[in-house]
């Protein structure tokens, strides 16, 4: 067991997870400020990035780079640092340090050594979108970033689709597309909410299906949150009832594809599932 009285010996080495503004600076807090003062040496991601920050917060301290890439020669360095009776900072190019970024390895490290570690409060572009979407905050899940491949994608979302409550994810410009088009055919056409630019000048929530959204999101640009409805499916149909309802559906003169897309939505069931099934039935 370890129990952490962060604020006993203030005199003390410490790792501090100080959080930085995630687009407007003007959020910033004096404790953040204070903190990057007092400490000996800042660890970040990109220290061209950081740098800039820093500078215009008028800090000027030493960066370390601590990033996915790097681990194995940083982490060392900073537990160095920490043994010398160090205070030091972690910040990530933007939002929480450790989340959707480097640093639980460092942090666990830390910890096994005794050190003290201490988050500090700060903008999170997560919680920032779920708050607005309009969406249920009762109970939710912040899943991050999925795959960048399809296929590895389509898996995680697979074992997402029956999850009941609000899931939040982060994604790229350049990739909320594909992605969402996955999120269609694995989930179906929920309720959405795309979060933009968060706290930047450009900073839009754009609320709808997943279709009305997905008709449009080519045309955006920026750092994303995308917010799902969870399933809110009452009653648990088995395949076989959804196969059933979309061979009727063809009967009735709609095309194969398009009826298994309309018999599983809202269902635990995708659309390849539905139509694969289909097919073995008609043999």
């Amino acid at each position: 067991m370890n129990r952490q009285k962060s604020f006993q010996n203030e005199q003390g080495a410490a790792l501090y997870l100080v959080p930085t503004p995630i687009g407007n600076r003007n959020e910033i807090s004096k404790r953040v400020l204070d903190t990057l003062n007092l400490v000996d040496v800042i660890a970040c991601e990109d220290t061209r990035n950081s740098g800039q920050l820093l500078k215009t917060l008028d800090i000027h301290k030493p960066l370390i780079a601590h990033h996915e890439y790097n681990t194995q020669q940083s982490i060392p360095g900073i537990l160095k640092l920490l043994d010398q009776g160090k205070k030091i900072a972690i910040i990530s190019d933007a939002g929480y340090p450790l989340i959707s970024d480097p640093g639980s390895g460092l942090v666990q490290a830390v910890i096994e050594q005794d050190i003290p570690v201490i988050s500090l409060s700060g903008p999170n572009a997560a919680l920032n979108a779920l708050v607005a979407s309009g969406l249920s905050t009762q109970h939710y899940l912040y899943y991050g970033f999925l795959d960048a491949k399809s296929t590895k994608r389509k898996k995680e979302l697979f074992a997402l689709k029956d999850f009941p409550y609000t899931m939040i994810f982060y994604e790229a410009p350049h990739r909320i597309e594909a992605t969402l088009s996955d999120v269609l055919e694995v989930f179906g056409n929920r309720k959405i909410v795309l979060a933009r630019e968060l706290t930047k000048i450009h900073e839009e929530y754009i609320r709808g299906t997943v279709q009305e959204v997905l008709e449009i999101c080519g045309e955006l640009k920026g750092e994303m949150v995308v917010v799902i409805e969870g399933n809110t499916t009452s009653e648990t149909q088995s395949l076989e009832e959804i196969v059933t309802k979309a061979l009727e559906l063809v009967q009735e003169g709609m095309k194969p594809k398009q009826a298994a897309g309309q018999a599983c939505q809202n269902s635990a069931y995708s659309k390849n599932e539905v139509y694969q099934e289909m097919l073995k039935a008609k043999q």
